[in-house]
């Protein structure tokens, strides 16, 4: 069972910061704690570790927590592309810290790597894959396809910033919505769900996600305001 309820967890990581909003981290520990070992557990994109500590709370003893972050600076957040070498140091040393204090550091197994560089350090199937690493098309797409191939028949992938992020979205239009492999569950706010089994029908499913775009057009839009002043508000996601 897990070793906290999901009340309790979401105190836990009130304090530690991160984009993710209560459902979003409901949505984590579903898919986690439904799961039993032997299991594997991977998270591609951990920054200061408030999925991390989520998605390891709710894991059940015997089921294995990969997190995977180089946290080298790039893609650090919302217009944090490049150049963030100093604050990354910093991440880094909170996301421990943090794991530390939820309990759960002896639970998760960090690789300080680039996730296209980390695939061989993971053995077998993934039964979670959680993706919020580099928000740009290329990376976004190359963690997408070649993660996405480790997860197990009948297993759960979750893609953040789905529907929200430019490069996540173009990315999701390339290797899903036509996917004969993943079909889409349904989202929180930018969360999107995606189990590994054959839709029923392919055109239902590339219509499920096609009805998303009119919400990534609004928060293009957002984002445009934010960016030029124009509004004032937190950056969606």
């Amino acid at each position: 069972m897990p070793a906290s309820d999901f009340t309790t967890t979401l105190g836990a990581v009130a304090s530690v910061e991160g984009w993710m909003t209560d459902a979003q981290a409901r949505r984590l520990w579903d898919a986690s704690s439904a799961l039993r070992p032997p299991a594997t557990i991977v998270e591609i994109g951990s920054f200061q570790g408030r999925s991390t500590i989520v998605l390891a709370t709710a894991a059940a003893p015997g089921v294995e927590v990969v997190a995977i972050d180089p946290h080298a600076g790039n893609d650090r957040g919302p217009q944090e592309l490049e150049g963030f070498a100093d604050a990354a140091r910093g991440d880094h040393d909170a996301f421990v810290a943090n794991l530390e204090a939820a309990g759960v550091r002896h639970r998760v197994r960090h690789l300080r790597a680039f996730s296209s560089d980390a695939l061989a350090d993971v053995a077998g199937e993934i039964d979670v894959l959680y993706i919020d690493g580099a928000h740009r098309y290329r990376p976004a797409l190359e963690d997408i396809r070649r993660w996405g191939e480790r997860v197990r028949d009948g297993g759960t992938l979750l893609v953040h910033d789905s529907f929200s992020s430019v490069g996540v979205t173009l990315a999701i239009l390339s290797s899903l919505l036509l996917d004969g492999r993943f079909t889409y569950v349904g989202r929180s706010a930018s969360l999107a769900e995606y189990r590994r089994n054959p839709p029923l029908s392919r055109r239902g499913n590339a219509g499920r996600q096609l009805a998303q775009l009119p919400w990534f057009a609004r928060n293009v839009v957002l984002k445009a305001l934010i960016v030029t002043k124009l509004r004032k508000g937190d950056w969606p996601y």
